[in-house]
């Protein structure tokens, strides 16, 4: 079952049950990629919902998508949305326990989520991220980081995962050799790269099911692809 209000896009699986994820869209708006990704979740069992943190309106390219994100007061307009969706996510997900899922401009937000909703956000994976501001949670994060990215040098990377794992929470961060930023986003030609997003996305499972279900085993991960 799928379905979209003016706010968010919501994908269950055929139970009609399973964990929560939250998905936290990149610069481009809820386009179709990001509620084929809740489809995907669906479809392995987990409960998924994307919201439309820009309120309808979807960038198809570079320019437009700065031209949109100059337009938002960030600090005044992401965090009731997130906070709007992490609720209605509760509301048809089983269990306390969610994951969310954020891609570039979204990974921060994922990232924020788990700060202030602690007792829930156990499981945070990051596509891409921009920032590395942290602070204390109770979630593990899987990160999936491009070899060539201009919005994400080495140098964030690595604070970033230093700054998690100071912190002591579970960290593990991989980096997608010949990949650059948006290598997961089947829409963007100039910058897909389907073995790194096959890959990525089965590492996103693995780490989904053993955070959120306990699900013992998970394939085995490494740290290139």
């Amino acid at each position: 079952m799928t379905g979209q209000t003016h706010s968010h896009y919501l994908a269950l699986p055929q139970s009609g049950k399973g964990a929560g994820v939250l998905v936290l869209h990149a610069w481009w708006g809820l386009n179709d990629f990001f509620r084929d990704f809740c489809d995907r979740l669906a479809q392995e069992g987990f409960v998924a919902l994307a919201p439309d943190l820009f309120s309808g309106r979807v960038a198809r390219t570079i320019e437009e998508a700065e031209r949109l994100n100059s337009q938002l007061n960030e600090a005044e307009d992401m965090p009731p949305l997130v906070l709007s969706a992490y609720e209605e996510l509760r509301k048809h997900a089983t269990g306390d326990d969610l994951g969310t899922i954020g891609f570039s401009f979204g990974a921060y937000w994922a990232r924020w989520l788990a700060q202030e909703k602690p007792q829930s956000i156990r499981a945070v994976t990051i596509f891409y991220s921009d920032g590395w501001n942290v602070q204390q949670s109770n979630a593990a994060y899987l990160g999936h980081f491009a070899e060539t990215d201009p919005y994400m040098s080495e140098e964030d990377k690595k604070q970033l995962e230093d700054s998690l794992k100071a912190l002591n929470r579970p960290t593990t961060f991989f980096t997608y050799p010949g990949t650059g930023h948006w290598f997961m986003e089947n829409d963007r030609p100039d910058a897909y790269n389907p073995h790194a997003a096959r890959l990525a996305w089965e590492r996103t499972i693995a780490f989904l099911h053993e955070q959120l279900e306990g699900i013992s085993d998970p394939p085995t991960m490494s740290s290139t692809s």
